[in-house]
């Protein structure tokens, strides 16, 4: 097994990337020899997972899963054991030390050439089902943000964001995670997360890779807003960028009945703090930021303008 170029990649991002994907062949085939499971197909891979479908014994069609052994994935395997198949994909067996999943087979079509709008009703749709009430194991959303706002205040000089939106963001931030968690959240629910399946004998849309924690259901919609950004300004858009944006946040917020100003404000928090993680990548890489980072962060620049223009 050999790890695809474009996860290989990872390396990049630093030394714990590397050992990771150093020991990735091995640990995968250890996982394949023990569960007595057959490949099948070509791998793929998300950003920081290799995906392998595979044959279990018995002859089932399955998909295992090997990932980075990072804080936000520590405990997918149990909130897609909470969820049981609802909305999200179905969890056949789990072994947290190897980060290994293995996964119900789901068609490789995700919503990425769904029209947004439509897509947006669909992820909607799917957040009440993903909302089940705390899990103790799992940790809240707000430390994590906590620390990200940290990060952020202490850039605050030289990060390149307007400072008014760095000093919005941090007073957003201060407020929104003094609140207490009421929801199991996805926290990276965007296109290429919601993959189709089989339900009942029917077609039906289902999350995949969720980075769970305790937090408030309204941080979810940041990633709909930022992918698929380029569709804002491309040729036959209905409207500016700006309208764009808001389009697919009102039909987010109306369609799963959120709180509209809750929602705004986690946008606005989530933009900010992604695009100052482009700048932290290039500060630890000690080179200013490339032409695709400066893209990103101009992206959750307006974003974060368009939501509340």
């Amino acid at each position: 097994m050999t790890v695809p170029p474009e996860l290989d990649e990872q390396r990049r991002l630093g030394p714990e990337w590397g050992a990771w994907l150093d020991r990735l062949p091995a640990t995968t085939q250890s996982v394949l020899d023990d569960w007595e499971l057959t490949p099948e197909g070509e791998s793929w891979h998300g950003f920081c997972s290799l995906v392998l479908p595979v044959t279990t014994a018995d002859g089932t069609p399955a998909a295992l899963k090997v990932g980075l052994p990072d804080d936000e994935s520590e405990h997918e395997h149990l909130a897609l054991q909470r969820w049981r198949g609802r909305g999200a994909v179905r969890l056949l067996r789990a072994d947290p030390g190897r980060r290994a999943m293995l996964l119900e087979r789901l068609d490789r079509e995700d919503l990425t050439e769904t029209w947004d709008v439509e897509a947006c009703e669909v992820v909607a749709g799917l957040y009440a089902g993903l909302h089940v009430p705390p899990m103790p194991q799992l940790r809240a959303q707000a430390s994590y943000v906590e620390e990200w706002v940290d990060a952020l205040r202490r850039d605050a000089k030289d990060v390149p964001i307007p400072r008014r939106l760095v000093d919005q963001a941090l007073a957003l931030a201060g407020d929104l995670t003094r609140e207490p968690a009421t929801a199991v959240i996805h926290a990276d629910l965007h296109y290429g997360n919601v993959l189709r399946g089989r339900r009942d004998g029917e077609d039906t849309w289902l999350v995949i890779d969720p980075k769970p924690a305790n937090g408030d259901p309204h941080y979810e919609l940041e990633p709909m807003l930022r992918d698929r950004f380029e569709e804002y300004a491309a040729p036959g858009a209905l409207g500016s960028v700006r309208d764009g944006v808001r389009r697919r946040f009102h039909t987010l917020v109306d369609t799963a009945g959120l709180d509209e100003d809750r929602a705004r404000d986690w946008a606005i928090v989530r933009s900010v703090l992604n695009a100052h993680w482009a700048h932290e990548d290039a500060v630890r890489a000690n080179r200013p930021l490339d032409a695709e980072e400066r893209e990103h962060v101009t992206a959750c620049i307006t974003i974060a303008k368009a939501v509340q223009d």
